[in-house]
């Protein structure tokens, strides 16, 4: 009996993340998959840069990005992930976010690493947890339990 678990190396490019989330400019929060494990784990980079618009406000002279804004690019991350699996039409949603702490910042110039853990899957998968965290250079800056509802666009 094979108990191997299928780790897929290949990375996906931003046409591919594209293929597969509905997200676009401006809202478009991940550039690239360098892992993804089937329904299970996926990872995710975010190269944060001054040219972001949401900079020209949050702050101005002391440039931050919202933890709003982190927190959506660990679920866009995820949604790479759900979206190859669940039926075409169909997007996941935000139901809940808990656990949500912010350890460090992150500015113009620093890549976040997402790495995003399925932790339930109920209703048919319809109904998901995902256990995320974000590092920038191996810090680790922001964790989160978030939960989504799949439903029909």
């Amino acid at each position: 009996m094979n108990t191997e678990v299928k780790v897929e190396k290949q990375r996906l490019d931003i046409n591919e993340i594209m293929q597969r989330i509905p997200h676009r400019f401006p809202m478009l929060l991940v550039d690239r998959i360098l892992e993804e494990e089937p329904m299970k784990r996926i990872v995710g980079i975010k190269n944060v840069t001054i040219n972001e618009g949401f900079f020209q406000g949050h702050y101005p002279g002391y440039p931050v990005m919202p933890g709003v804004l982190i927190i959506e690019a660990m679920a866009q991350t995820l949604g790479v992930l759900i979206l190859k699996e669940v039926p075409v039409g169909h997007i996941p949603v935000f139901t809940s976010i808990r656990s949500a702490k912010f350890r460090g910042i992150v500015v113009p110039g620093d890549q976040m690493r997402m790495e995003m853990v399925v932790d339930k899957v109920k209703a048919g998968g319809m109904m998901m947890t995902a256990i995320g965290k974000v590092f920038v250079e191996g810090k680790l800056i922001c964790e989160a339990e978030l939960m989504f509802a799949i439903v029909k666009m």
